[in-house]
């Protein structure tokens, strides 16, 4: 059968027709995954000179809501975009919609969903700043809540719920076509909701973080390895497995020796530049 293509008799597809379309379309999901690595990498330089010098360790001072927004939302995108970049690729692969832009934006979407996070968890440590007496002060209760926090951390990681978000973040297919939404709005929407399980798989690593240091540039990247092995590792339950026992290991290292933890900043053993007055 001939194929008519505007108004005239069009030739028959080559097969090498087929195969540099493949080839096309390979190149494309290589080049976003690439340019993701190097938003991530430009993220992770462009955080650490933001956080130089500010890690006082568990409970380090947040700042203002809109530094600590912008330095959360950059320090995600270079935590994250690696491990959702496989994501984003499915994702440009799937949208009729060939604009280079609709991949970016379902990024974007994607972060908005970690800076809600963010802002919540903002206002929860804004609200436990003001309480009476400082009973989060690391001489009071500080260290006996951040040892807590792992161990909760490490408990989740092998709920029920944690695996169902994990399997969301690691098999997106099925979120991508049962929510599925064209134009640039529905991008953002689609990015948000893998957000929003992404969120859902990792808040308590995130909380980990802030349990540990969030100003530290070396528990980021430890947790970012984490997620990424998460996601990633063909053992899924070993992954978590290991995960769990490593923040309970901290935990219990947090509530009994915090100096034997390797790199923590135990706050008042040591000189070290105030954080951001919040």
């Amino acid at each position: 059968m001939v194929r008519l293509t505007g108004g005239r008799a069009g030739r028959r597809p080559h097969p090498s027709d087929d195969l540099a379309a493949a080839f096309a379309a390979a190149r494309l999901r290589l080049g976003l995954v690439a340019v993701l690595f190097g938003l991530a990498a430009l993220a992770w330089w462009w955080t650490a000179e933001q956080m130089r010098g500010m890690d006082q360790g568990p409970w380090t001072a947040l700042g203002t809501l809109g530094w600590f927004l912008a330095v959360w939302v950059v320090m995600m995108a270079a935590m994250m975009f690696p491990s959702v970049a496989p994501t984003v690729a499915l994702y440009a692969r799937m949208t009729r919609a060939r604009s280079p832009l609709s991949p970016l934006v379902f990024a974007a979407g994607y972060l908005l969903s970690w800076a809600a996070a963010g802002a919540l968890a903002y206002t929860v440590g804004a609200l436990a700043a003001r309480l009476p007496g400082e009973p989060l002060a690391w001489d009071r209760a500080g260290r006996l809540v951040a040892g807590a926090t792992l161990l909760v951390a490490a408990a989740y990681e092998l709920t029920p719920l944690k695996d169902v978000c994990l399997s969301r973040c690691r098999s997106p297919l099925g979120t991508l076509l049962g929510g599925w939404r064209d134009g640039p709005s529905g991008a953002l929407r689609m990015g948000a909701r893998n957000g929003a399980w992404c969120v859902g798989c990792c808040w308590a690593l995130m909380a980990s973080l802030f349990a540990l240091g969030v100003m530290s540039l070396a528990w980021s990247a430890l947790v970012a390895g984490l997620i990424a092995v998460e996601k990633t590792l063909p053992a899924r339950r070993a992954a978590t497995w290991a995960t769990a026992a490593l923040l309970a290991l901290l935990g219990v290292l947090l509530l009994v020796d915090p100096g034997a933890v390797p790199g923590l900043t135990v706050p008042g053993s040591g000189p070290g530049m105030p954080g951001m007055a919040s």
